[in-house]
């Protein structure tokens, strides 16, 4: 999908920005960041982390916003958790998330044919899974009365993502992480659900129904995921023919681009760059 020649997208362009909430669903809230500009700009889905079941929108705000200020209009949106809505309710709200965006993109002063994803940790998860698999019958399962829009995105950018639950799982058991053992099983209840909602086992057994260009920021320190397996993602995403930007960051943690410094900088510049890239 080409992008509309309108938009112009340079990643060294600073904006005032201005912070909407609103309700995307019902009882479901998104936090919008519009820059203050003459646009169209470009626009992204924010997922936050949480291990499924923490936080809400304001958890990715440091990139949000700088992302933001550099001419993006940013949904990030909350979304149903475990205990009480399991996999894949989270997917099934990210998917119709996309698919609002596209449909109120004109409201917000941004084009509907350059929304791209955002996550973070098990939010990286769910965008990834979600571009993975668009169509997916599972994930395209509320309807969007009067828009024909789809949940492909142009672009995914995620941070320190879990890419393969499974084998997080049992890294998290091995390392006696309890609480990410626990809080695994209150959104997936089985390894088997795992497997079937993971984007490196949806890649090993060639179920991805696209892949769109994609950008990883992982600290090398980071122990709250086994940080060779998103090595081997990278790996296997580029055999089948997608686009992979896997920026390791040494001695950084788990969640460092959203603490303000100059790793967090570097960071979110590759960021805006990996945009300008994909929409030029």
């Amino acid at each position: 999908m080409a992008s509309n020649p309108a938009v112009a997208y340079n990643p060294d362009q600073r904006f005032r920005i201005t912070v909407r909430d609103m309700e995307y669903r019902d009882g479901l809230a998104v936090r919008l960041y519009i820059p203050e500009g003459t646009g169209p700009f470009p626009a992204l889905v924010d997922v936050h982390g949480g291990v499924w079941s923490l936080n809400d929108y304001t958890a990715n705000e440091t990139m949000n916003r700088e992302l933001a200020g550099s001419g993006i209009v940013i949904a990030a949106v909350n979304f149903r958790q475990p205990p009480e809505h399991p996999y894949p309710a989270q997917v099934v709200d990210v998917n119709f998330a996309i698919r609002w965006l596209k449909s109120k993109a004109t409201d917000f002063n941004a084009d509907p044919e350059t929304v791209g994803g955002m996550g973070g940790s098990s939010g990286g998860h769910t965008i990834i899974l979600s571009s993975m698999r668009p169509s997916h019958p599972s994930y395209n399962t509320i309807e969007l009365p009067g828009s024909d829009a789809d949940a492909t995105l142009r672009y995914v950018i995620v941070g320190w993502p879990i890419v393969a639950p499974y084998e997080r799982y049992i890294y998290a058991q091995e390392t006696g992480n309890d609480r990410l053992v626990e809080l695994t099983d209150a959104y997936f209840s089985s390894a088997e659900a795992m497997n079937e909602g993971s984007p490196y086992q949806i890649l090993k057994r060639g179920e991805a129904e696209v892949l769109p260009p994609l950008f990883i920021a992982q600290g090398t320190a980071d122990t709250n995921l086994p940080v060779p397996v998103t090595e081997q993602f990278a790996k296997d995403y580029r055999a089948l023919g997608g686009e992979v930007e896997l920026e390791l960051f040494q001695d950084m943690p788990h969640n460092f681009a959203n603490v303000p410094g100059p790793e967090s900088d570097i960071a979110v510049d590759l960021m805006r760059k990996f945009v300008a890239r994909c929409l030029g």
